[in-house]
């Protein structure tokens, strides 16, 4: 990577180049003018010369370039190619931020000037033609340096909005994962910690349930695993955006949640992903809900699609274990539910249903799904 030192060497040769070779054809058009001299020629390339430091010293060489040009227009040289460094310092101070000083030097410059068409060459004085044309000239020159600028600002602004964007964009992925995380590890753990607690419990009575809990814990192990993995899969290049979890797979989650659950689709379609996760999670820990808090519950889960909302809906008839074996205390499963489908623009109510429990959500959907 290449630093940049703060100087110009390049520009201020090309630009000495260019002002001595075009005022030598100029002096054939200005036979009223002094010819080319060593010293016109050393005017002719100091101004350009203190663009070597415009970007280090902008102030400095900008009026180092333009007393240079004073003294080269009231000597009578041909004009012309000489008012090329003026043009760029102006510009430069213009584009780094230093406008003031610009307009300052902008308007001292127009001075000598019309100072210069008033009694420069000892001549009569060059009238308001040539007043309005040199007011014109500078006024052009500055104009178009502001408008430069604000292109210059409106795209750093563009690209500051941009990188923010990106910054906030990247900010919700790893929110959206570690959401996904959380999820995926309460689910699954907490079945794990209530078939473990099963299986102990039964393990001398009844070692044939018990053998069912420590296969479902050997199931959600695994499937903890791998939801982990999918979720995990983001980080990779290349890795697929849309999340694994969607309402196609409530079958294998009723199975292994350790419920007697029954699934209830009205007129089933596709979604979006996003409302398809969100319903997805919402089940998922209402199940989980159930399995801690009461334990052989029965468990209705009603996924009705309307036309402009999604309705979900999980009841559970209460505990019919004994108590023991019911998980109690709180956690964050009920807000993160309320996150999950305030994030859609959605609703959800979750509270006491007779002997049970009932969660309710309705999330809108987007038009192209209606």
């Amino acid at each position: 990577m290449r630093v940049k030192s703060g100087y110009d060497p390049v520009l201020a040769v090309s630009v000495a180049v260019a002002q001595i070779v075009l005022s030598m054809g100029a002096q054939y058009g200005q036979t009223n003018r002094e010819q080319l001299d060593p010293l016109a020629f050393g005017l002719l390339t100091a101004g350009p010369a203190a663009l070597v430091f415009r970007r280090k010293y902008p102030v400095i060489s900008s009026a180092v370039a333009l007393l240079v040009t004073y003294v080269y227009t009231w000597l009578d040289y041909p004009l012309g190619p000489v008012y090329l460094a003026p043009i760029i310092v102006l510009t430069t101070l213009v584009l780094g931020g230093r406008r003031r000083a610009a307009w300052v030097m902008a308007a001292v410059t127009w001075a000598v000037f019309l100072a210069y068409g008033a009694v420069g060459d000892g001549a009569a004085p060059a009238g308001i033609f040539h007043d309005l044309a040199i007011t014109a000239f500078i006024l052009l020159v500055m104009v178009v340096a502001e408008l430069a600028s604000i292109v210059r600002e409106r795209r750093a602004q563009q690209q500051r909005a941009a990188e923010e964007e990106m910054r906030r964009q990247a900010s919700e992925e790893r929110l959206t994962m570690a959401r996904e995380l959380h999820d995926v590890l309460a689910h699954n753990i907490s079945l794990i910690h209530v078939q473990a607690s099963t299986a102990l419990h039964l393990i001398d009575d009844n070692p044939e349930q018990a053998r069912t809990a420590l296969a479902t814990i050997k199931a959600a192990s695994k499937d903890v695993l791998g939801e982990m993995r999918s979720v995990l899969n983001v980080l990779r290049d290349g890795a697929p955006r849309s999340p694994t979890a969607g309402l196609d797979r409530l079958d294998e989650l009723a199975e292994r949640s350790g419920l007697d659950v029954t699934l209830e689709r009205e007129t089933p379609r596709p979604l979006s992903p996003q409302v398809e996760r969100a319903a997805y999670r919402i089940v998922q820990e209402s199940l989980t809900n159930a399995a801690r808090h009461a334990p052989g519950a029965r468990v209705r889960v009603r996924l009705g699609y309307g036309s402009r909302e999604l309705a979900v809906e999980v009841t559970d008839t209460g505990p019919t274990t004994p108590a023991v074996l019911a998980e109690q205390g709180g956690g964050n499963g009920i807000p993160g539910m309320r996150e999950r489908a305030s994030a859609l623009g959605g609703t959800l109510v979750a509270g006491p249903s007779g002997t049970g429990f009932r969660v309710s959500a309705r999330l809108p959907l987007p038009e192209e799904t209606t």
